[in-house]
């Protein structure tokens, strides 16, 4: 009981959290910018990893167990990744957009307008569940005969794998090769732009203009870095060197606790946000 009620109000404030960002940058026009959008964007996909893993798991905790049909342990699974894999993507744009921002600012509007925004965001979305439909599909073919509970908190590839009675050694070859377009791009262009950045703010003559554009990076660096620290130490980490236990709790930080810390870090280091739900606060009490 104590831990469905934790994740319980973790989820209600994880939903409330990303809600009021998405509403902040829709209706406040100081927020009409790329770097926001991308935010907004990226609570979105918060809110279906969240989604997809919580409701399932209170579901679990309140009953002491419970079961899952293949048909949604696959659903589940697809939607995680590819969600996962979205947020990849925006995390590389949103380093790409503060590179430019920073590295090119006489450029910056006629670059990043707000086509160019959506048509990133909409190729981000596509990427995200267009390639990883013929990967699951391949992992739904496998034949699974022997044991059926999955010691997990939620139908991951890992612990899904463990179960299957045929082959798994190309599916295993496969993960390592999406790998590539879903963690080592993105994490390419995220270091380029920020070595970019870095490199750029240090020719900053004074003081206040270093400490001004680096506050602009820095909660995405937070992000970056928590997301990515998760990511790598579940999947990239040899099996044999990571226990069930804390598989299990990595599993959560970035399942579950990462889509709760992003809007808390994005809005308490941000002031634009903060002006935004003060006034949006005062309006009301004044209505």
């Amino acid at each position: 009981m104590f831990l469905f009620s934790l994740l319980l109000v973790v989820y209600c404030v994880t939903i409330c959290g990303n809600l009021l960002i998405i509403t902040l940058v829709s209706t406040s026009k100081n927020l009409h910018t790329p770097m926001y959008f991308f935010i907004s964007q990226l609570s979105i996909s918060d809110i279906f990893v969240i989604s997809e893993i919580v409701p399932n798991l209170l579901h679990i905790l309140l009953n002491n167990g419970g079961t899952i049909t293949f048909i949604e342990c696959i659903t589940q699974l697809y939607f995680f990744c590819a969600c996962e894999a979205c947020a990849c993507y925006l995390l590389a744009v949103m380093s790409y957009d503060r590179y430019v921002a920073i590295c090119n600012p006489l450029r910056y509007s006629t670059i990043m307008t707000r086509e160019y925004c959506i048509i990133l965001s909409i190729t981000s979305w596509l990427l995200g569940f267009s390639i990883l439909f013929f990967h699951i599909l391949k992992t739904a073919k496998l034949h699974f005969c022997g044991p059926n509970i999955i010691d997990h908190v939620f139908c991951d590839i890992v612990p899904l794998l463990e179960l299957a009675c045929s082959d798994t050694s190309m599916i295993h070859v496969v993960v390592y090769v999406m790998g590539i377009p879903f963690v080592l791009i993105p994490t390419t262009i995220i270091v380029v732009s920020y070595t970019y950045i870095i490199l750029a703010v240090l020719r900053i003559s004074s003081t206040t203009g270093r400490q001004k554009a680096f506050s602009t990076c820095s909660s995405h660096l937070i992000v970056v870095s928590i997301f990515y620290w998760t990511i790598f130490s579940v999947y990239v980490v040899p099996s044999k060197d990571l226990t069930n236990t804390r598989s299990k709790i990595l599993s959560l930080l970035y399942s579950v606790f990462t889509p709760l810390i992003n809007p808390m870090i994005y809005s308490l280091r941000n002031k634009d946000i903060i002006k935004a739900i003060q006034r949006t606060f005062q309006n009301h009490v004044i209505w």
